[in-house]
């Protein structure tokens, strides 16, 4: 950051130091952050609404008992930078700013095949480390998950806060959502191939597209349940579509940050394997 204002004019410099001073970029280090940090920081701490009623109309009747965590984390891509031509995002989205997800394994017993952000149960062992180190639970099973599952450095990984804790129903779940900023991305790939098939650096501009946007809709009986859905094609030929619970996540996260472009809500699609 540049110097206040009063100790130039407590201290008159020459005007060439002046100019000088002027010109001298900011220095880069730790302490630079990118746009998209700065505003997720604010969001980790501001909140999210949710609308918790909408996700609990497939709820059991009996209380939701497991808890878990997931890994919502953002960071700048290393060699593959979006490449769409799209380009009417907010300024502090840039071409280079992605999230991390992964594909879930086919043969998974529950949400088999979605794409999803890293996460899971909190274990008994991540209950310990929280009493013992003062961490937040969630924090510590969000991190463990992903390195488990995409093999990434928990110590490039500064965690920005959480969410509030929300409903998965389907699966008997109270998820909370944690919020990170890659600081050092290191390479990332399938750790368990009967846990994942797939685990993706997906460019956020390429999200935000609207051509790449739908609302995904799954028919049971005379029921239907509708979420935003995000069609991802990767510069490896892998496509799949985000819908759910994730792209609950991820319409939420950009809206309350003010990312999201405008885009055909009554552009409606089955979610992948509820075709009919």
């Amino acid at each position: 950051m540049s110097a206040p204002e009063q100790s130039v004019q407590s201290e008159p410099a020459q005007p060439e130091q002046v100019q000088s001073e002027q010109v001298q970029p900011e220095p880069a280090g730790q302490d630079a952050q990118h746009p998209a940090q700065q505003a997720l920081t604010a969001l980790a701490e501001g909140g999210v609404e949710f609308d918790v009623q909408a996700l609990l109309r497939s709820a059991p009747a009996s209380p939701l008992s497991k808890e878990a965590a997931v890994l919502i984390l953002f960071g700048v891509l290393d060699d593959s930078p979006s490449t769409g031509e799209f380009d009417g995002c907010p300024d502090n989205v840039s071409a280079d700013l992605d999230v991390l997800l992964l594909v879930r394994a086919t043969t998974l017993r529950s949400h088999a095949g979605q794409p999803a952000f890293p996460g899971g149960k909190i274990d008994p062992e991540d209950y310990a480390l929280a009493e013992t180190t003062g961490e937040p639970v969630a924090h510590i099973a969000a991190l463990r998950e992903a390195v488990e599952e995409t093999g990434l450095d928990p110590a490039g990984v500064q965690v920005l806060g959480q969410l509030r804790t929300l409903p998965l129903p389907i699966s008997n779940f109270m998820v909370t959502p944690v919020i990170g900023w890659w600081n050092s991305p290191v390479p990332v790939e399938v750790v368990d191939h009967n846990e994942s098939a797939l685990i993706a650096r997906v460019p956020v501009r390429d999200l935000l597209n609207p051509a790449n946007r739908h609302t995904a809709y799954v028919k049971r009986g005379r029921t239907s349940h509708r979420t935003p859905a995000f069609e991802v094609r990767m510069p490896g030929g892998e496509e799949f579509t985000v819908w759910g619970f994730t792209a609950i996540l991820l319409d939420r996260i950009f809206d309350s940050l003010g990312w999201t472009v405008p885009w055909d809500k009554k552009k409606m699609r089955p979610a992948p394997g509820y075709e009919e």
